[in-house]
């Protein structure tokens, strides 16, 4: 019997002279096909629903064409195949075609089930890459915080509930964490939010400099100071100061900070008028403030003004899963940044990443997983790219285990190459459907509590439970 179309299983044949038998046999496989003889036909074909795979065959196409199959070509839901002729040469644009972005190459003559297996698949890597990915259900706050963990949830929580307040809110967390972005999304949530937010890096300024950087001067305050100029407290006036890395202020510094968060009020160097300002002071440091006292390098009466309210920012190695989300998140921001197709990570870079300590956090991330972006000529990102090969644990595996993945992916590759055919996958393998059946739920495949599994002849498991057949294993 002739398997009827799918529309989950519409395949482009992209050819100038389309091969007539295989587009036969493909249809009868049960695909619905769409021919497109030119480049631009195949760019619209790709951009119908449910389109699921293709089938390329570069032979009278010039590179004018290119630009069009790039954007078929890098669709993330279909699986495409590149066909030729044996004999037939590909120029050098071409073969870059096909290695950054087909999943496979073939050349003809070639048995047409091959191809339909191919094919499938094709389908199947593209339906995995189009269904896993943990960006897109991240849990997102303001300005690309991303996380689902119990500390980010608490952390979004804490953003919303100090945002309606004008208290000081002091942020502490290691360098690297993304401290501004919380500072920034308290800002967007507060009152405040159509006001300036005005950030300051008090580490990255020299102490000579950090005051009139803060409080303004007025035009010949000191040599050079040609007109007066707004310092960055007065600039925010009616909204939030960021004051980044205060542990490093110095305390000359730190004394008329003290003074304008007591007052209200502000001078100008070299000015006698005071102004009041209204700003809302946030802080953040990666500093231990409480050691610094301890120490002198940091005025007590100081922390007590900025630490009114607290945040803690946790470190990425204590984030779990929200690693991978955001290596997922980076990679779907930055990916083309890169010259070809990169559909994920390897397993083994999600380990590596896990065992990874992340001293310098989400910074870290971001630069790991741009420059592997760049530097990578695989379609995934592997733990050498991401320069943590050293990070990718080597474990034993026992033999009942390598015999339970050998079955398991046996199956697989039956299912797969039979399109979920129980009846014909169950023929290959040589065991009933009932066996199949039952190992497919040993091997977590299927629910047992599922509804019984049809195959091509309407036939399904649950008959094969009162007539098993007769290979003796059911």
């Amino acid at each position: 019997m002739r398997p009827q179309p799918d529309t989950q299983r519409r395949l482009i044949c992209v050819a100038r002279a389309p091969n007539d038998l295989l587009l036969a046999h493909v249809r009868a496989a049960g695909w619905e096909v769409t021919v497109a003889r030119t480049a631009p036909g195949a760019e619209a074909a790709a951009k119908e629903a449910r389109v699921a795979a293709g089938l390329i065959d570069f032979d009278g196409f010039t590179p004018r064409d290119f630009t069009a199959f790039r954007a078929c070509l890098n669709h993330p839901t279909i699986g495409w195949v590149a066909i030729t002729a044996a004999g037939q040469s590909a120029s050098h644009a071409v073969r870059d075609l096909i290695r950054n972005y087909c999943f496979d190459y073939v050349t003809m003559p070639l048995s047409y089930e091959s191809i339909s297996h191919v094919l499938g698949h094709a389908r199947g890597m593209a339906a995995l890459n189009y269904v896993d990915t943990p960006a897109e259900t991240a849990a997102t706050g303001n300005h690309e915080m991303v996380g689902t963990c119990d500390a980010m949830q608490c952390l979004f929580s804490t953003i919303r509930k100090v945002a309606n307040t004008n208290a000081s809110v002091f942020i502490c967390g290691e360098s690297g964490t993304g401290k501004e972005l919380t500072a920034l999304a308290i800002h967007e949530h507060s009152p405040r939010r159509k006001a300036p937010f005005v950030a300051i890096n008090c580490g990255a300024i020299p102490q000579h400099l950090l005051q009139s950087e803060l409080f303004g001067y007025e035009r010949g305050a000191f040599t050079g100071a040609d007109q007066r100029k707004i310092g960055r407290i007065e600039a925010a006036n009616g909204g939030t100061l960021f004051l980044d890395e205060i542990g490093d202020m110095p305390l000359e510094a730190q004394v008329s900070l003290l003074r304008f968060l007591q007052e209200g009020k502000i001078e100008r160097l070299g000015g006698h008028e005071s102004l009041r300002v209204d700003v809302r002071v946030i802080s953040a440091t990666h500093v231990d403030l409480e050691a610094a006292i301890c120490a002198g390098r940091f005025r007590a009466d100081l922390f007590h003004r900025l630490c009114v309210l607290r945040v803690d920012e946790p470190p990425l190695r204590a984030r779990g899963k929200d690693i991978e989300i955001l290596a997922h998140h980076i990679l779907h921001k930055f990916k083309k940044d890169s010259t070809h197709t990169i559909r994920g990570f390897t397993t083994s870079a999600i380990q590596a990443m896990n065992d990874y300590s992340w001293p310098g956090n989400v910074r870290e991330l971001i630069n790991r997983v741009r420059r592997a972006i760049v530097m990578t000529e695989g379609r995934l990102l592997s733990p050498e790219d991401l320069d943590l090969e050293s990070f990718v644990r080597v474990e034993v595996t026992s033999l009942d285990h390598m015999r339970d993945m050998a079955e398991r992916s046996a199956i697989e590759t039956a299912l797969l190459h039979h399109d979920h055919r129980i009846g014909r996958a169950a023929a290959e393998l040589r065991i009933s459907r009932v066996t199949l059946y039952r190992l497919m739920v040993a091997h977590g495949m299927r629910d047992p509590a599922d509804k019984p599994l049809h195959d091509e002849d309407g036939d399904d498991a649950a008959k094969g439970l009162v007539a098993v057949s007769g290979d003796g294993q059911g």
